[in-house]
């Protein structure tokens, strides 16, 4: 046995805290600063090996090689199941954690090979420029937490003692976009808009999942950074929340401090700035210097060792320092990675993933036994595009036009041509005409076209990941390039015509859903997306996902990127119609509520309402249905959601089948958020509607169903109650 391993530190008999005390009073001052930077050096004469911190897992291990895929965070977010999240969370650190123990007995400790996960992206996705969206769960911070939260326990596991991995929801906070500014923005935010839209995810995740960490944002909110915000981090998060957790900065933040946001001059005032506000962990190389910042008197020696006392605790219940028998995530076989089980799960959330945007006259489902099909565009043969952003490798995966391959009868003709690139003018090698007439004679030809447009990771993103012209964000929400015109040519021709779209974030579809006889949103679907789309394309399954962020008209409908105030923003608060509104989606199944009841008509603060209505698969195909309860408030005394979810569940339902599907809504669920940030129960009355979909008019002229509704007061005195 080593000296190091007869060290208190290594004796997994002692307690938590006794051990982490002990090994962070060995260290010199050299040492903890070099264990504060996502590359943390071994210690070899204590026998801390190498460890780096950065790890990315949004729907997939992440730039760690061969793994199961699933769809972009968006598309997950369409299924409307945290229930089906959680399961992909745990499947996900099973890879991780079998990644893990591989990578440490070959004698790897690199990057994407640890243990602690810069995931999930619980920012709201409230503009449809952003070029991170797509690595959201959407518009509603209630959807968005709920989400998160699954995900969050999903990936650090239930056992008393040890962690599974670490979850990091990202980035704290008030961050989304524009991308191009993101290392000197200021986002000035009202209490009331930072508190009801901006903060409620992060506070689940924190509250309910008990997530380890939480990554800072690179701007500044109402002037400062957030990585070394007191309001942020030190008020809310450490007091009010109660966060034990660690805090690690987005990559090379901290170094923004003196280059782009001014608020400091030196790299010794940006990290005490950032080490004394609690931020523990530095990915980037700004805490390189903090033994200058303690020689200039800048930090003390014991606010490092706050820091470095709460990074530890994570990586001793990650189980580093004890023998991996007695650490059960450390017996997860290799195997799993990739395996044919987590292979079927990939599949299964692509087909929950898929939106029914359009269906007229019932074009779809169409036959498997057609004579011919084209299959046009861009986007259907690609299968880098069914990634997205931060994904891993699959070792294989279908794209539309394989999946259709597979699925059409033996004796149909499929024809295929790209008709254009996703973007520019003209096709290498080929002259625009050319390439568009190529497509539109196979379409000529053909008895139905499938058009298979959109974008890609490349086209919207994280900046420097991205598109380095518009930083990753969408400076249209139009079909770049020929796309508009590969349509056009398509539908002249009278064909009936389906437009997949494979893009993680609305677009301008109003000229599409004037003549397509269908439309299927596909996100970025994983590495099973062509198959789940053919699957829905011929019948194999009916679509139930719901979109999880609104698609306007046009982007004149939307308020000034910079601007992050929520007034004209998401379905709360929206002010032009939308072409597709938050919430919506189509099927096969064919769906009837009734028998609404509220166990009361009146409830008091600290008591419950149970809302439930029955719903009915009255159509031919067995299919999801997603319900939906939203909230309003009828005489709230300042500006309020137009209506609120609050509720939602997905459920699955037999031709003829009933179920009630119940929901309980608490006094949080009638609060509101006042100007000064507070939340508020006020008396008065409510109405509740109960669904599948939104009670707005658009909702219902595409539903062709209004949602059940009912009204209910709260009764009492106003009082203020705990965020």
């Amino acid at each position: 046995m080593s000296d190091a391993a007869r060290l208190p530190f290594m004796d997994a008999a002692l307690g938590l805290d006794e051990r982490v005390a002990d090994l962070v009073s060995r260290l010199t001052l050299s040492e903890k600063a070099g264990q504060m930077v996502h590359d943390a050096p071994a210690v070899p004469r204590l026998g801390i090996p190498a460890y780096n911190w950065w790890n990315e897992a949004l729907h997939g291990v992440a730039r760690a090689g061969i793994a199961t895929v699933f769809p972009q965070a968006i598309g997950l977010a369409a299924t409307w199941s945290p229930r089906r999240l959680g399961e992909i969370a745990v499947t996900i650190a099973d890879e991780a954690r079998a990644k893990h123990h591989e990578f440490l007995r070959q004698g790897e400790h690199g990057i994407y090979e640890g243990l602690t996960y810069f995931s999930p992206n619980v920012n709201v996705f409230r503009d449809p420029r952003w070029g991170r969206g797509h690595e959201t769960y959407g518009e509603c911070p209630h959807l968005t937490a709920r989400m998160a939260v699954a995900f969050c326990r999903g990936l650090q596991g239930d056992d008393p003692k040890y962690l599974k991995l670490v979850a990091t929801p990202k980035h704290f906070a008030v961050h989304s976009g524009p991308e191009g500014l993101r290392h000197e923005f200021d986002a000035r935010v009202s209490r009331k808009d930072l508190f009801e839209t901006y903060l409620p995810a992060f506070h689940a995740c924190i509250t309910e999942a008990k997530a380890q960490s939480i990554m800072g944002a690179y701007n500044r909110v109402n002037g400062e950074p957030c990585c070394a915000s007191q309001a942020l981090l030190v008020e809310l998060l450490r007091g009010a929340w109660k966060f034990e957790g660690f805090v690690v900065s987005d990559c090379w933040a901290i170094r923004d401090f003196h280059e782009r946001h001014g608020v400091t001059r030196t790299w010794e005032e940006s990290a005490a700035l950032a080490v004394k506000a609690g931020c523990d962990l530095n990915c980037g190389c700004s805490y390189e210097h903090i033994p200058s910042a303690v020689r200039q008197g800048l930090l003390e020696e014991a606010d490092v060792d706050r820091c470095l006392t709460r990074l530890f605790r994570a990586r001793f219940r990650l189980g580093m320092f004890d023998p991996p028998g007695s650490v059960p995530y450390a017996r997860i076989p290799y195997e799993v990675n990739d395996c044919g089980r987590h292979a079927e799960l990939a599949l299964v959330a692509a087909r929950e993933s898929l939106v029914l945007l359009k269906n007229e006259n019932a074009l779809l489902p169409l036959a498997r036994e057609l004579a011919s099909i084209a299959v046009l565009g861009p986007n259907a043969d690609d299968p880098a595009v069914l990634l997205g952003n931060y994904h891993g490798t699959p070792s294989r995966s279908v794209t539309p036009l394989e999946g259709i391959r597979r699925a059409v009868g033996k004796n149909t003709q499929v024809w295929y041509a790209r008709g254009c690139e996703r973007t520019g003018t003209q096709a290498e090698g080929l002259g625009r005409h050319a390439i568009l007439s190529e497509a539109r004679s196979m379409a000529e030809r053909a008895e139905v076209v499938v058009l298979v447009l959109g974008l890609d990771a490349v086209l919207e993103g994280e900046q420097g990941d991205a598109n380095a012209e518009t930083a990753g964000d969408k400076p249209s929400l139009e079909l770049p390039g020929l796309q508009r015109r590969l349509f056009e040519e398509v539908v002249a021709l009278g064909k009936p015509t389906v437009v997949v779209l494979l893009a993680g974030s609305p677009l301008e579809l109003g000229a599409v859903d004037a003549r397509a006889r269908a439309i299927l949103q596909a996100w970025y679907p994983g590495q099973a997306g062509g198959t789940a789309i053919a699957d829905v394309l011929f019948g194999r399954y009916s679509p139930a996902g719901r979109l999880p962020v609104t698609f306007p008209r046009s982007l004149a409908d939307v308020p000034d990127f910079a601007s992050y105030a929520m007034r004209g923003r998401t379905y709360r608060y929206l002010e032009a119609e939308p072409l597709y509104p938050f919430g919506f989606g189509l099927s096969y199944g064919s769906f009837e509520y009734s028998e609404l009841r509220v166990s009361r008509p009146s409830v008091r603060q600290g008591e419950s309402l149970e809302v439930s209505a029955i719903v009915t698969n009255v159509g031919s195909h067995a299919s999801d249905e997603v319900v939906e309860l939203y909230v309003a408030d009828l005489e709230a005394s300042v500006t309020v959601p137009h209506h609120d979810l609050r509720g939602f569940e997905r459920v699955t339902l037999a031709p003829g089948e009933s179920r009630r599907v119940r929901f309980t809504l608490g006094a949080r669920d009638f609060s509101l958020i006042d100007d000064a940030g507070r939340r508020v129960l006020e008396p008065g009355r409510f109405r509740l509607t109960l669904g599948g979909s939104q009670p707005d008019a658009r909702s219902v002229a595409l539903m062709g169903r209004a949602p059940l509704e009912t009204e209910v007061e709260l009764v009492g005195v106003r009082s203020e109650i705990e965020y």
